[in-house]
């Protein structure tokens, strides 16, 4: 090809329609630079602060040692932590809410000491947690260890209790017939030098001792994993998750040709013709809202047959409130259509506008990455995203195994939002192109 007058007139056409078009150049610009600085703000920012961890723990013991381990809890930045009963943190996990539920059993401050040098039998703390955030487990199984061994350590090796401990231990190994005699006896000793450098030393030592005198034996705990569903015998299905994120951000990406297609027949004059019918505006439009609804809805039947036909996907929770959230989302495609079609002034802007407003909300709701990931700030907004309500709303729906009093929340959130969006876009809807 040679560079010719004529191409480089026909280049400079394509060129000056593109960037005359001021609308659709700032979305292709905006929208990479918003993506890139959240991503970057949520996983590369130095000085940002990490989200704490919202758990619950259940003191059923009520002694020193485990009010010793709720106030370290407590004092860890990486736990935002309550002391609920343990029916309602359970609860609360299920739905969402928290993260994870912790119960301190009863007598757990009598075996713990002993279960350090294997004398006794270990005490089982048992955790409650959310199957679909196996990061938060580890977390919460690490620092837990952390500060049940911090605690354990400083009660027995100094402080208040700690030759009322040691006398446990004695009494528990004494009583554990399958250890071996040598076993027995060389901790007897280490009991007995404990307890000679104790009453030596006397209280005043104990401020001085710490965590780094603990021997370290063995974890003075079995932990109980519990996955805290709603189901009954059913392993965590990712796939559940998943569908629901990529559901809702695909049908919104239809709710882009949508609008497109309203501003394309707009163009073609198709909407001035219609308004010389004695018909009103706002029946015109809601025609379009209730077929760009139905449209929706076909789609995410179509996607959540698949999920469940060839990946085991389930409605464990209530199949009405599943039907609700689906017709309340696709009311809300529909209606988010209208409204960029309202707001574009032409096909190409209303695409990237699309495209990015999309962008945006499948980011704050929790489809790309898991909302709890968030600053806490940034989790408070993006309960004012509608996408936030449909992901939840679907994942309560199917995996968590919620009822139908979970479904009514993010229905009514979505149908508001559709509502508003409808008004707003009948407002604001141009017949003819500027």
């Amino acid at each position: 090809m040679i560079w010719s007058p004529a191409l480089a007139a026909l280049v400079r056409k394509d060129l000056v329609l593109y960037f005359s078009n001021r609308r659709a150049l700032l979305m292709s610009i905006a929208a990479p630079i918003v993506i890139a600085a959240f991503f970057g703000y949520l996983f590369g920012g130095q000085q940002q602060k990490p989200s704490r961890i919202p758990i619950a723990v259940t003191d059923l013991d009520r002694s020193a040692l485990s009010a010793k381990i709720i106030e370290g809890m407590k004092a860890d930045t990486t736990f935002e932590l309550r002391e609920e009963p343990e029916a309602d943190a359970t609860e609360h996990v299920k739905q969402g809410k928290l993260r994870a539920a912790i119960v301190l059993p009863a007598g757990f401050a009598q075996a713990a000491p002993g279960a350090l040098f294997g004398a006794a039998a270990k005490p089982v703390i048992t955790v409650q947690h959310d199957p679909s955030q196996p990061m938060v487990l580890a977390v919460v199984r690490g620092l837990l260890a952390q500060h049940v061994m911090q605690a354990v350590s400083q009660t027995l090796f100094s402080g208040e209790g700690a030759l009322r401990s040691l006398a446990d231990a004695r009494r528990n190994l004494n009583g554990e017939a399958g250890m071996p005699d040598e076993v027995r006896r060389d901790l007897l000793a280490m009991f007995d030098s404990i307890e000679r450098v104790q009453q030596r030393a006397g209280p005043a030592s104990s401020a001085a001792s710490g965590a780094g005198a603990n021997p370290g034996f063995s974890m003075p705990f079995a932990l109980k994993e519990l996955e805290a569903t709603a189901r009954k015998n059913q392993p965590y299905n990712s796939f559940a998750h998943s569908f629901a994120g990529m559901g809702v951000q695909f049908i919104l990406f239809g709710g882009i040709e949508f609008g497109v297609g309203l501003l394309l027949a707009r163009r073609l004059g198709l909407w001035k013709r219609l308004r010389a019918a004695p018909v009103s505006r706002t029946l015109l439009l809601g025609s379009r809202i209730a077929s760009g609804a139905i449209t929706a809805l076909v789609l995410l039947a179509i996607i959540y047959a698949a999920a469940f036909a060839l990946f085991g996907v389930r409605i464990e929770g209530s199949v009405l409130g599943f039907v609700g959230i689906a017709i309340a989302f696709s009311l809300l495609t529909a209606s988010f259509g209208l409204l960029i079609a309202s707001l574009g002034k032409t096909p190409e802007a209303t695409r990237g506008l699309a495209i990015f407003a999309t962008l945006i909300m499948v980011m704050l709701g929790g489809a790309w990455v898991p909302s709890f990931v968030f600053p806490e700030w940034l989790q408070t907004v993006s309960l004012a995203v509608p996408t936030r309500w449909a992901v939840d709303g679907l994942d309560a729906m199917t995996w968590r195994g919620m009822g139908l009093d979970a479904a009514i929340g993010p229905i009514a959130a979505m149908l508001a939002f559709s509502a508003a969006f409808a008004a707003l876009a009948v407002w604001r809807f141009d017949w003819e192109e500027a």
